[in-house]
């Protein structure tokens, strides 16, 4: 009997579920989810038509990627034409070539500068 009687006080009350957590609603400026209108081979096209003299870092920082993949991007573009690397003293100059025509069949009648002028302004 007395171990009955332990088990009895040894039991728990149960316990009441904690009230939900308020949505949390990303800010208006944060996408919703994980997907993005461009992908990274254009992010970094754009930020390096708007600047010519960035660093790896400073690509990398601005498109939100680690400065492998930026390394990598920019071979890829180097290699199908779409940019242009030269070495300035320790530092890299990029060059945009705006003739080339964007990659997808849905695209191609469109060029770089185009795509450019579109997110960048006329200025590009």
């Amino acid at each position: 009997m007395k171990s009955k009687s332990i088990a009895k006080t040894a039991r728990a009350a149960p316990r009441r579920k904690a009230p939900p957590k308020a949505l949390e609603v990303p800010p208006p400026e944060a996408p919703s989810s994980g997907w993005t209108f461009f992908s990274n081979h254009a992010y970094v096209l754009f930020t390096v038509a708007a600047d010519p003299q960035a660093r790896l870092r400073d690509i990398a920082e601005r498109v939100e990627i680690t400065e492998r993949a930026v390394q990598r991007i920019l071979a890829e573009l180097e290699a199908e034409g779409y940019v242009t690397i030269t070495k300035e003293g320790r530092r890299n100059r990029y060059k945009v070539n705006p003739r080339r025509p964007l990659r997808r069949s849905i695209e191609r009648h469109r060029t770089v500068k185009s795509l450019l002028e579109l997110v960048l302004g006329d200025g590009r």
